[in-house]
């Protein structure tokens, strides 16, 4: 007897996917307005930080640099 594979296989498995994923969605546990605002500042904080760590030290050694070479 021949086994008769049905076209809608493809999206059988993709509507189960879909609905794991919903099913999973409802465990996270979603953080707060207020945490993630401070989150956000605190990352945007300490990039800017870095930032101007990493300028501050780039320009020095470029005017260190320029010294060296002009020599």
């Amino acid at each position: 007897m021949k086994t008769v594979i049905s076209k809608a296989w493809p999206m059988n498995t993709l509507v189960d996917y879909i609905k794991e994923v919903r099913s999973e969605l409802t465990k996270v546990v979603w953080p707060k307005r207020k945490e993630v605002i401070r989150l956000t500042l605190t990352i945007l904080l300490i990039s800017g930080i870095v930032g101007v760590y990493l300028g501050v030290l780039d320009y020095t050694l470029t005017k260190l640099l320029e010294l060296l070479i002009a020599t």
